[in-house]
C-alpha cells in the first residue's frame, strides 16, 4: 500500500486523459473519503458537480456565453469527467468565508490525491469565467455559492507522461515567528 507521503510525493497533472474515467459509485467513495478535511464546526461548506457526456457540451456553450464566442469552447470536452468544485458558504458567527472557501478547496486537492492514487489522470482547471454568470447559471449555483473550477478525470494515456514539477524547496517556505521588538 502506497503511503501518503508517497502519493502526494508521486502526483503530477494530466492534461490529456483517455475516454475512461471512473464509475458515479467510483466517484462517490472517493469524495466520501475526501470529504473528512479538516472543516471548522464541520460546516461542509462545499459541493460537488458531476458533468458527464452532454453535461460538458452545455458547459461549453456556458463558457462561449461568458467569453462572448459564438461557438461553444471544446476545453470541456478534453476529459469524459469533469467534477465541479463550488464554495457553498454557510452563516457562521464562527467561521469566515474564507475559511469555508479553504475546506471547499482541500476537499477538491483530497479527491484529486484520491483519484491519482486509484490510476485515474486529474488536473484542476480554472479560468475567469469561472465567477461568471452564464457559467453559474448552467451549474445551478445558488446565491452563497462560487465555482471553483473543474477537476478533469480521465484514464491515464499508457504512452503520455503527466506534467514535470520541480521538487520543493522547503526551506525556502517554512520560517520562524520573528522575536518580539523590545
Amino acid at each position: 500500500m502506497t503511503s501518503a507521503l508517497e502519493a502526494v510525493r508521486a502526483r503530477r497533472s494530466w492534461s490529456k486523459v483517455t475516454d475512461a474515467a471512473p464509475t458515479h459509485d467510483q466517484l462517490l467513495e472517493l469524495v466520501a473519503a475526501a470529504g473528512r478535511v479538516a472543516d471548522h464546526s464541520s460546516l461542509a461548506p462545499w459541493r460537488l458537480i458531476e458533468l458527464r457526456g452532454a453535461d460538458r457540451e452545455r458547459l461549453g456553450a456556458a463558457i462561449a456565453k461568458a467569453e462572448g464566442d459564438k461557438h461553444p469552447s471544446t476545453k470541456p470536452l478534453r476529459a469524459p469527467l469533469l467534477v465541479a468544485v463550488v464554495a457553498s458558504y454557510r452563516k457562521s458567527d464562527k467561521v469566515p468565508r474564507w475559511e469555508q472557501e479553504a475546506v471547499a478547496s482541500g476537499v477538491a486537492h483530497m479527491l484529486s490525491l484520491l483519484l491519482d492514487e486509484a490510476g485515474w489522470g486529474v488536473l484542476w482547471r480554472t479560468g475567469h469565467y469561472t465567477r461568471s454568470k452564464p457559467v453559474a447559471k448552467a451549474h445551478g449555483l445558488k446565491k452563497n455559492e462560487e465555482l471553483l473550477g473543474w477537476l478533469y478525470v480521465g484514464g491515464k494515456p499508457a504512452s503520455a507522461r503527466p506534467g514535470h514539477r520541480r521538487p520543493v524547496d522547503a526551506s525556502a517556505f517554512v520560517t520562524r515567528m520573528p522575536e518580539g521588538r523590545k
